[in-house]
């Protein structure tokens, strides 16, 4: 089996999310959809807090660029 990616788990629940608005499945499968959906989400919100824990930006400082690790502290120093 293939592994889940991020994109994929996206492309799934978005299927999944038309498939309930139609609302042609039954009660017990619209369930079991939705269920599926959660876990979808619980994964792509990890996938997400992951790449934002990784994510550096990059400060020009006394001529030198400075790797800075993505925090509130560091979007406060860009609106200055």
């Amino acid at each position: 089996m293939a592994k889940r990616t991020f994109e994929n788990a996206l492309t799934k629940l978005d299927r999944i999310t038309a498939e309930l608005e139609q609302g042609d499945l039954g009660l017990d499968n619209s369930l079991k959809k939705f269920d599926e959906g959660v876990q979808l989400v619980k994964f792509c919100n990890e996938k997400l807090e992951e790449a934002r824990s990784q994510v550096e930006l990059l400060l020009k400082k006394n001529d030198k660029l400075t790797a800075v690790p993505f925090s509130e502290e560091a979007t406060e120093v860009l609106k200055c």
